[in-house]
């Protein structure tokens, strides 16, 4: 019976990319003169679409890839960026029957009056608000009754592909059966939300010393694998800056100096930063929200991290050019003087620049670009800081237009230099 579930998923997986295949072309026949950066354009709405419509497993990866400008040209991982899990509610009588199951007589009756009607769905839960016993206004996330069997298809169906598209010679070398195995390894975690409570706590305690970021608070009694209750936090999403009303710079700060300190003094990361997961509230709060998917950046890489931003911040081409060549993973049959060459180009042009004329997003997005030119890939943990990073800044600009990253960064930078343990040497000789 799982056989043919599975034949039947792989023959619907297969007609929705092939539709998204006829869209795609349909839309560059339409546009015979478009530019080289318009078709990658069009790519990426194509890509988007199709994952969109083959649920939530796809739409989880298409977010992640969205984070990897070293590997995907910049307009198709902006269009991926745009995907935000907006799906229709599960309907209440299926969403009763996962509280059911998943909470005592005690519980469901602590938890007290549940609205119906979802605050926010996704493809993987959804968000009621609830009145508890106590009379707590809370946030009760449900998992979509159905969704592990659906993921775990998915998966299943991926990893079949990735190990016959290995056995290619010309993508062996991409390890795509690993890159799978990883992805299924999270996609699973942010299934279980008692791991995404652990996340939580963790960033409660990492930020308990900090009037203005926080961490919704917990109801743990309440929280189960499919369940998780937290109190409700009322603000306005970081998608609609123009709303928050306050001390607008210190709200900038305080986001600023969030992402700061997760990268470069906690090296605990939020890796599903994006404005949809940040919350600034009437009091001067910004709040952290959807802590399931986390990245931690090891001990023996802090230190190669904390130096290739460094290098950044300098815009010393020649040192960055060098520590992402001698950290890469793969840089394929990149030729390093050449690399060198252009990133330090790239870096020129930015010299005698005020760091006020000058975005990081912009500096760091065109460095992706060259990277992806010459097929050196960089550690996924460092994407994720890149992406958290450009967060940062693009945020903080829309509350304070005067916020410069790069300056404030610097003496983060400086610490985590002095503070950061031994990194590891490079994979790779860099002498040219």
């Amino acid at each position: 019976m799982r056989a043919l579930v599975l034949f039947l998923r792989s023959l619907h997986t297969l007609s929705v990319v092939l539709m998204g295949l006829f869209g795609y072309l349909g839309s560059r026949l339409a546009r015979p003169r478009a530019s080289a950066s318009e078709v990658r354009a069009l790519r990426g709405e194509a890509l988007v679409r199709t994952l969109e419509r083959l649920g939530a497993t796809y739409v989880k990866l298409g977010q992640i890839a969205s984070t990897r400008p070293d590997i995907l040209p910049v307009e198709v991982t902006t269009a991926l960026a745009r995907l935000q899990d907006k799906v229709a509610p599960a309907p209440w009588a299926a969403i009763e029957r996962v509280l059911r199951d998943e909470l005592s007589d005690a519980q469901r009756a602590a938890l007290g009056a549940l609205d119906p009607v979802p605050v926010a769905a996704a493809s993987v839960a959804q968000v009621h608000r609830a009145v508890a016993a106590d009379g707590q206004v809370l946030a009760v996330k449900i998992q979509r009754p159905d969704i592990e069997g659906d993921v775990d298809r998915d998966l299943t169906l991926m990893a079949l592909v990735a190990r016959m598209l290995d056995a290619l010679p010309s993508l062996h070398l991409l390890s795509i059966p690993g890159a799978v195995a990883a992805f299924a390894q999270a996609m699973r975690a942010q299934l279980d939300f008692r791991i995404e409570a652990d996340n939580n706590r963790r960033f409660a305690e990492n930020f308990a010393d900090h009037a203005r970021v926080r961490v919704p608070t917990l109801r743990p009694e309440l929280c189960t694998r499919r369940v998780l209750v937290m109190e409700f936090v009322d603000g306005v999403r970081a998608t609609d800056p123009e709303s928050v009303g306050g001390d607008r710079k210190a709200l900038a700060a305080a986001g600023l100096e969030a992402i700061l300190r997760m990268v470069f003094r906690d090296a605990f990361v939020h890796a599903d930063m994006h404005p949809g997961n940040i919350l600034l509230t009437a009091q001067g709060e910004v709040v952290l929200l959807d802590l399931g998917l986390v990245a931690e950046i090891p001990g023996e890489m802090r230190r190669p991290y904390v130096e290739t931003f460094v290098a950044l911040g300098q815009y010393d081409g020649e040192q960055a050019a060098r520590l992402f060549y001698g950290h890469a993973p793969s840089v394929g049959r990149c030729d390093l003087r050449a690399f060198e060459r252009d990133v330090v180009a790239h870096f020129e042009t930015l010299r005698g620049k005020s760091l006020g004329e000058l975005e990081a997003s912009a500096v760091l997005s065109q460095t992706m670009g060259i990277l992806r030119t010459h097929g050196v890939q960089i550690d996924p943990v460092f994407t994720v800081v890149n992406l958290a990073m450009v967060v940062a800044e693009g945020l903080g600009k829309q509350l304070d237009p005067d916020l410069d990253l790069l300056e404030v960064a610097m003496p983060h930078l400086l610490e985590a230099m002095m503070t950061a343990p031994d990194g590891r040497p490079f994979l790779r000789p860099v002498d040219v």
